[in-house]
């Protein structure tokens, strides 16, 4: 049994860790801002579902309120720190970027901190497919470089891989980012695709389909996330002394550092997952076929290699098997 901090615990991925990780009979102290990015209500209701069980807690706390952090580090120690909390969305970091300094940078920097201060064994934080901008190179493999990112969202992500690997050099502080490729499913974000899509559908409103339904997606169903997660966390990356430098491959490091990709390993054109989500409501979706949007890249496949190799666990649901799950938990929560 181990004591787990997970931020961002009534968030999407990280409400679902939480109930894996007591599962398993470990100890979880959650926190949120339950911010108004999207609905709160949707978030509270993951809440309720997790506080009534043994061995969890929560405090209502945002990642850059660094005396709050400090105070909680200091007062529970946690042993593992799972790092959801975000500002998320490709999108919204171009109408709103101070949000993604304020969260992903200043709140990370105060988390390695507490990290650092604490005796914390293992910080396990999020990372995004986003991070590969504007990579070419399919599938995505951690061992590309990763310089160029086409959002600001993409850039405070690769920011927090560049800031993890400083203090586990610096500090010796075992870090290990993810890069989640597009996830999915039942209790999901509603400024994700899906739950965009089945929403309008089911109210007989128009889809707003981008770059003209030339996407492909490595769309990847939360419960791999997760059990990704949970593999990844029990593995504590070590100092290697053999690496060297000169080979200056971006997925490796002397320091206690690593980064996994943790998607699907198989892309999904967008079309696909519209007409499998149709089928899954019995309705047809009237279609805005649009341009790209700025910040959108056209494609996404993960490379998981290195996650089958050092965790054996390669993430396989299908979509049809997935969609079907959201669409089942969207019509049984909203009781359509």
């Amino acid at each position: 049994m181990s004591k787990y901090l997970v931020t961002g615990a009534a968030g999407f991925i990280g409400a679902r860790l939480s109930h894996k990780l007591l599962d398993r009979g470990d100890e979880v102290i959650g926190i949120d801002n339950l911010n108004d990015y999207y609905d709160p209500a949707l978030k509270e209701a993951r809440l309720a579902q997790l506080t009534p069980r043994d061995n969890f807690s929560f405090q209502k706390i945002a990642l850059e309120d660094r005396d709050e952090i400090n105070r909680m580090f200091s007062e529970e120690k946690p042993e593992v720190v799972v790092n959801l909390a975000a500002q998320a969305g490709v999108r919204y970091s171009l109408k709103n970027p101070h949000a993604y300094v304020e969260s992903n940078l200043v709140g990370f920097v105060n988390i390695l901190e507490a990290c650092r201060h604490n005796e914390t064994k293992h910080l396990v934080y999020a990372s995004s497919s986003s991070v590969y901008g504007a990579n070419k190179t399919m599938p995505f493999s951690i061992h590309h470089s990763v310089d160029h990112p086409v959002s600001l969202y993409a850039a405070s992500k690769k920011a927090n891989e560049l800031m993890a690997h400083t203090y586990s050099h610096l500090y010796d502080l075992p870090t290990t980012g993810l890069r989640f490729f597009t996830v999915y499913g039942p209790w999901g974000r509603p400024d994700m695709a899906l739950f965009l899509f089945t929403k309008a559908i089911l109210e007989g409103r128009p889809i707003d389909v981008f770059n003209y339904g030339k996407m492909k997606r490595d769309f990847t169903y939360v419960d791999d996330i997760v059990e990704g997660v949970i593999r990844v966390s029990d593995k504590v990356p070590q100092r290697n002394d053999n690496w060297i430098a000169e080979e200056a491959d971006p997925g490796s490091s002397s320091a206690p550092y690593k980064l996994y990709n943790i998607g699907n390993n198989n892309p999904v054109e967008l079309m696909y997952m519209i007409e499998t989500l149709e089928k899954c409501l019995g309705k047809t979706a009237e279609k805005n076929m649009m341009p790209i949007q700025p910040g959108d890249v056209p494609a996404t496949y993960a490379d998981v290699d290195d996650l089958i190799r050092d965790v054996g666990f390669r993430p396989d649901t299908s979509i049809e098997t997935g969609v079907k799950n959201f669409v089942d938990w969207y019509r049984e929560f909203y009781n359509v």
